[in-house]
């Protein structure tokens, strides 16, 4: 185990972690997941297998097996000690009924608990949606088996985490020490339920409750598309102390991070409350990052020559001006497990 077990390990070690790389798998091997991409989903899904270098063939194959091989070989041979794995839970409506074919993928909370009870390198972040009729089961049933986070995409499974409904799930949440990973800012990969929901703002109640809170992404939005919602994070940090950030997918060829941004992300105001993600599988790339100014030619250069995406987007974070405490910080704020 990564973390002490004994009530007498009064000493955590300090974790260079990953906050976010996704688990996907199409099935195989009676995992429970399922892969049925279409629109954007669909035409990214070669590149994202290839990212992690696997062939086309994967997404009709062992898709779970191979990736889990690759994920755990990457984290291995990294600067990093552990990875975050995602679940990814189905829409529901609010009474609690499925919203049926509305997503991409489907990642069940018992596949990312069996990663991380096969693989110390990797820890569980289980999804579990609050209306569910037996969301409140579920989430003890996680904290038992070691969850350490919990993911959702508000604006994609039609969470509105103000809704008084979810004022218990909360409160168990926060009494368990299990930190909220929520999604916030443009979506352009799945089906949206409720654009307003990718506000950060979404998280006020949460923390108000005393959930410790990661706002993924800050609330960065796709230049010229989608509302960008960083400078509203950037004011909530400044309110709630328990309210982080990540730059996961902001070194991909996504234009999400705009030269200001970064530079009020690497300074003293935001100091230990960015965290690292790399948002794996989706492809790292520092060329977007180039063209606006923000990484050196020689950089992209550089880091485009490591073939391990979890460590070429550390690398890349490196460069961009993130400091050692993105990476340890989060250590210290999970949940023994």
């Amino acid at each position: 185990m990564l973390f002490g077990s004994t009530e007498s390990a009064n000493v955590r070690p300090t974790l260079r972690i990953d906050c976010h790389v996704h688990a996907v798998g199409n099935g195989t091997g009676g995992t429970g997941c399922w892969y049925r991409p279409r629109g954007l989903t669909k035409v990214g899904a070669p590149f994202m297998v290839r990212a992690v270098g696997l062939d086309g063939a994967a997404l009709r194959g062992d898709l779970d097996g191979l990736y889990e091989r690759q994920i755990v070989r990457y984290v291995r041979e990294s600067s990093l000690d552990a990875a975050v794995m995602l679940a990814h839970e189905e829409a529901y409506r609010e009474n609690g009924d499925k919203i049926e074919a509305s997503g991409s993928f489907y990642v069940p909370n018992g596949h990312v608990l069996n990663l991380a009870a096969r693989n110390p390198e990797l820890l569980p972040a289980v999804s579990i949606h609050p209306a569910r009729r037996d969301a409140l089961d579920e989430l003890e049933r996680c904290l038992a088996r070691g969850a350490v986070m919990l993911k959702c995409l508000p604006n994609v499974q039609n969470i509105d985490w103000s809704l008084p409904r979810y004022t218990r799930f909360l409160e168990r949440m926060a009494e368990s020490g299990l930190i909220l990973l929520a999604h916030t800012g443009s979506e352009r990969t799945m089906p949206v339920a409720d654009p307003k929901l990718a506000d950060p703002r979404v998280l006020t109640r949460p923390l108000e409750i005393g959930v410790t809170c990661i706002a993924a992404h800050c609330g960065t939005g796709l230049m010229m598309l989608d509302p960008d919602y960083f400078d509203v994070f950037a004011d909530m940090v400044a309110k709630h102390p328990r309210l982080y950030g990540d730059n996961s997918a902001l070194a991909a060829l996504t234009f999400r991070l705009r030269p200001s941004a970064l530079r009020r992300m690497v300074s003293d105001e935001l100091r230990g409350r960015i965290l690292h993600g790399s948002d794996v599988p989706v492809p790292v790339s520092g060329a977007a990052l180039c063209a606006l100014g923000m990484l050196s030619w020689r950089d992209w250069r550089e880091t485009s020559r490591i073939a391990n995406p979890i460590e070429r987007d550390a690398e890349l974070k490196r460069r961009l001006g993130f400091g050692e405490e993105s990476f340890t910080t989060l250590s210290g704020l999970l949940r023994k497990r």
